[in-house]
C-alpha cells in the first residue's frame, strides 16, 4: 500500500465538526445580559438566504435549509473543491497534510485512483 493511500485512509477516519451557520450579529454586552428565555434575537439575514457550511470553522460550501422528515437539512448549492475540503478537514489535526500533499491526494481522489 502506498504512503498516499495510507494517508488518505487515515484522513478518511478523522471526525470533523460540521456547522451550518444561520447568521451572525453583534450585540452590546448590556443587550446580551438582558436576554432571557423566550427572547427573540433578530438576525440580519432573510429566511431564504443561503447558509454557510463550515468544517473546522472554515467555509467549504453553502446551501438552503430544508426539512427532512422531522429534522432540518442543508441542500447544497455550492461545495468547494476537494483540495479545499481536505485542507479544512485536516486543519490542526496531528495527521494534517501540507498543500502539495493535499493537492495530490485530492487529484487522486477525483481521478478515482484512491
Amino acid at each position: 500500500m502506498s504512503a498516499k493511500k495510507r494517508n488518505l485512509d487515515q484522513i478518511k477516519l478523522l471526525e470533523v465538526p460540521i456547522v451550518v451557520l444561520l447568521a451572525e450579529r453583534s450585540m452590546r454586552v448590556s443587550e446580551f445580559l438582558s436576554i432571557a428565555p423566550g427572547a427573540i434575537i433578530e438576525l440580519p439575514k432573510t429566511s431564504e438566504a443561503e447558509l454557510e457550511l463550515l468544517v473546522n470553522n472554515r467555509v467549504i460550501g453553502s446551501g438552503t435549509a430544508v426539512k427532512v422528515g422531522e429534522n432540518f437539512g442543508l441542500k447544497l448549492s455550492f461545495v468547494g473543491d476537494a483540495t479545499e475540503r481536505l485542507d479544512a478537514a485536516t486543519q490542526g489535526e496531528a495527521g494534517s497534510v501540507d498543500d502539495a500533499e493535499a493537492e495530490a491526494l485530492a487529484a487522486a481522489m477525483l481521478s478515482g485512483q484512491l
